[in-house]
């Protein structure tokens, strides 16, 4: 029999069907199972449209089979078949989709969930076959046909025998290469896999014989093969459920064994939503980050399904990079998919889901907080950086939608707080949100200007990771209250009368701070005399954009090796210190000097700075014990 040429293609255009639109090659079995799945849908629509029982529901199957002496791999259906006029224009005519064209003819809000497009998936079979050949027989016709095809050299169509109606594809694995090993694809695991990946929620039976080894009846050590008819798909979504029908349970598990973790999640969210673009999403925040969270390697995104059948495994559009501890999927049959139905095309709807997915999650949250306070502590002691990140990001684009949701341990009883319950404990003297940073929450205790603060009956927020002061000076200000460090230079704590008092003793000792600064050799912007540290002797301050926090930040990033916050070496007036200095400015300015490098130390000690010369700091402490 002559071979016909494809139609109105040439060999580039099929080579690259073959070659060049599909990534993975484990797609053809996707692609092949929703054609199938398409198949038994027409069937089924037109029993219903025609008011005939035709088969039973569930007696709707797609079965594979697997012949290694042969190299094939058949996937079959009893769906509505082809005529070879059909075979003709579906399979001899690239770019033909016969399931678009019928899905175009369905009503809409059918129970009909038709997955083909393009008229393309066919074709990817031919990466791991050398031959193809496809039996089929329409459901009211009484002739079969053979469609065939070695790929680019064309095909063949010819009356054949078969009773039922239905489709049977048969593909002719290829030999394994240097690069390519294709004998998987002859394993009954590799078809488990890629069921299981791709095509679990298929909603009708796939089909398998699996071998599994087991006991000889009536003997103790005797091990025989069996075969037996296995179900690869679990064919209903548990997402497409009504909720009230889902226990935690279920839930749970489904978590763990979808996304690999060991846990069960901390919060599970599940919602359906219809309108200008319905989906289903299944959403889930984990009690812990994986491992490689706060690394570069990380990947978020949710899985994208249309009708069931798994699209992308990550899509990094549906969640904002402050949101990307979410795990989940969605699944809608409205997006725009591109021809390999690998990716999506980049239109509006995606950006709604996304949107909507947002203003979903940050609710859920909220209620947490609201009305589980202790899962949200640990929420946020897991994912609370990444927040903090979010907020401080693309210039604080987002930090209306995220400011309401960070935690930040408070003085007021050592617990985490929000910034709403710290501004409504605020008197009406108080006009500033106080705040102080450090390492721990117990080093930042132990902050002299901490006491002065907390004397003062003035709460202080406690800020122990890096991007705490980033992100509070991006929020800028909440509820008309601005943010202000307590170990910065403007920390305005005084009356009137104590700081014209403090003015003039300054005045007075000009000359000696004048000359401490000269004996720091450039450490300190300025040295003076304060009286916010109640028993302290000394502390650092800072003036400007930059505090000493954020020195120490950016010091340790590339680059940020020039970072310098302006520093100011306070003295408290009222420590015994304070008159020591004034005795030996007159008397011993040597031993002056000596006592301010000392001093300086002990104020970068207790800011947690480094000391420049540990070694010089020791000999001057030693010398003058």
């Amino acid at each position: 029999m002559a071979k016909k040429q494809f139609k109105a293609e040439s060999k580039k255009l099929m080579d690259m069907m073959i070659n060049s639109i599909y990534t993975h090659k484990d797609i053809f079995l996707r692609e092949l199972i929703s054609n199938a799945s398409d198949a038994l849908d027409k069937r089924y629509y037109h029993a219903m449209s025609k008011g005939e029982s035709g088969i039973a529901r569930d007696e709707y199957k797609i079965r594979i089979d697997i012949d290694k002496e042969s190299r094939t791999l058949t996937v079959s259906d009893n769906g509505c078949g082809m005529t070879a006029e059909e075979l003709e224009n579906n399979l001899g005519t690239i770019a033909k989709s016969g399931s678009l064209d019928f899905k175009s003819g369905v009503e809409k809000g059918s129970e009909v969930e038709i997955i083909g497009q393009f008229g393309v998936g066919f074709y990817s079979a031919f990466m791991v076959s050398e031959r193809v050949c496809v039996l089929s027989k329409a459901q009211d016709s009484d002739k079969a046909y053979l469609w065939e095809s070695s790929g680019v050299d064309g095909y063949t169509v010819k009356e054949a025998e078969k009773n039922e109606a239905g489709t049977v594809i048969t593909l002719y694995i290829k030999a394994n290469t240097e690069n390519e090993n294709y004998d998987k694809y002859l394993e009954q695991y590799t078809i488990q896999e890629i069921v299981s990946k791709y095509s679990d929620y298929i909603r009708y039976p796939i089909m398998l014989n699996m071998e599994r080894t087991e006991l000889k009846e009536g003997t103790e050590d005797e091990y025989e093969t069996v075969i037996e008819p296995t179900q690869l798909n679990s064919m209903v979504p548990l997402w497409r459920k009504n909720k009230n029908e889902i226990t935690a349970e279920e839930y749970a598990e489904f978590y763990k064994s979808k996304f690999y973790d060991y846990d069960e999640p901390l919060k599970t969210v599940h919602s359906k939503t219809e309108g200008q673009v319905s989906y289903d999403a299944l959403l889930f925040i984990p009690k812990h980050p994986p491992f490689d969270y706060y690394t570069k390697d990380f990947k978020k995104g949710l899985q994208l399904y249309t009708n069931g059948v798994v699209i992308m495994d990550k899509c990094e559009e549906l969640l904002p990079d402050y949101f990307s501890f979410v795990k989940g999927l969605v699944d809608s049959a409205d997006l725009t998919l591109n021809i390999s139905r690998e990716t999506l095309q980049h239109d509006h709807l995606l950006k709604v889901i996304a949107k909507n997915l947002e203003k979903k999650i940050k609710s859920e949250l909220e209620k947490m907080l609201k009305s589980d306070r202790e899962n949200y502590e640990k929420f946020f002691s897991a994912f609370g950086v990444q927040l903090k990140y979010g907020l401080y990001a693309d210039y604080g684009v987002n930090k209306d939608t995220l400011k309401d949701l960070l935690l930040f341990t408070s003085s007021f009883e050592k617990k985490p707080v929000t910034l709403k319950e710290y501004v409504s404990r605020m008197t009406e003297e108080q006009k500033t949100i106080y705040y102080a940073c450090g390492e721990t929450v117990d080093k930042i205790e132990l902050l002299p200007q901490t006491d002065a603060v907390k004397a003062k009956g003035f709460e202080v927020l406690y800020l122990t990771d890096d991007v705490d002061e980033f992100a509070l000076k991006m929020l800028f200000e909440y509820e008309g209250k601005s943010f202000t460090n307590i170990c910065a230079g403007n920390l305005d704590l005084d009356s009137e009368s104590e700081k014209e008092e403090l003015k003039k003793e300054n005045e007075d000792n000009a000359e000696l701070l004048s000359f401490l600064k000269e004996s720091l050799d450039g450490a300190v912007s300025a040295v003076r005399f304060t009286n916010k540290l109640k028993n302290h002797p000394v502390c650092l301050t800072s003036e400007g954009m930059m505090s000493l926090e954020m020195e120490k930040v950016l010091s340790n990033m590339p680059g940020g090796e020039g970072a310098k916050a302006t520093v100011v070496l306070e003295i408290n007036r009222e420590h015994k210190i304070a008159d020591t200095l004034k005795s030996l400015y007159t008397e011993d300015k040597d031993k002056a000097s000596k006592y301010a490098k000392i001093l300086y130390a002990q104020s970068c000690l207790i800011a947690g700075k480094s000391i420049d010369n540990p070694t010089e700091y020791c000999d001057l402490v030693c010398e003058l014990m």
